[in-house]
């Protein structure tokens, strides 16, 4: 066993250096991400889900410098992750709006100008004009509930591109206080 570590010592240190590394950039990112949650009261489920992007992340970046240090040659490394990501592109290639739901989810989450509880209209020629509160949102689409209590799921990558207006802010909040004074 000595003699294993004292071959390896180089690599045995730099693995624990990236260790320490990515626990920091860990740290960091979900602190940010953290103070963007309490700022903006964005959702609980948004936030544990932005989470797990960035856990995925850090899980991808320790492979490839785990394996550098460990003397696994750039070409055999980036061999290796082409791939994987052909594979993976060609895969994804056929959900490709399964991807763009989740980045918009991505995006939604750092910019998007509404919340849980908002009365919102989305302004588009395919989906019924009428006012809607949002009651949820999630990876891939929105919550909606129309006046009728008719439940509506709605892409978050259309979100993104139509127009749409704020009817009211918190009307699942105005609407569930109205409940009680009856």
């Amino acid at each position: 066993m000595l003699n294993y570590i004292n071959i390896y010592q180089r690599e045995l240190f730099i693995t624990l250096g990236i260790l320490i590394f990515l626990g920091i950039l860990k740290y960091l990112f979900n602190k940010a991400t953290l103070k963007i949650y309490q700022k903006e009261a964005i959702h609980q489920a948004r936030f544990r889900l932005i989470i797990r992007y960035i856990n995925v992340f850090i899980v991808f970046l320790a492979v490839f410098l785990l394996m550098v240090a460990w003397g696994v040659k750039i070409q055999e490394i980036s061999l290796l992750f082409s791939s994987i990501f052909a594979v993976i592109g060609i895969a994804l290639f056929a959900i490709w709006s399964i991807l763009s739901n989740i980045t918009s989810g991505i995006i939604m989450f750092f910019s998007f100008p509404y919340r849980i509880g908002d009365r919102i209209k989305i302004h588009d020629k395919d989906f019924i004009a009428e006012p809607a509160i949002i009651e949820d949102i999630k990876a891939f689409h929105l919550y909606l509930r129309l006046e009728n209590g008719e439940l509506i799921t709605y892409p978050n990558n259309l979100i993104l591109q139509k127009p749409v207006s704020l009817i009211q802010k918190d009307a699942l909040l105005d609407k569930n206080n109205s409940d009680f004074e009856d």
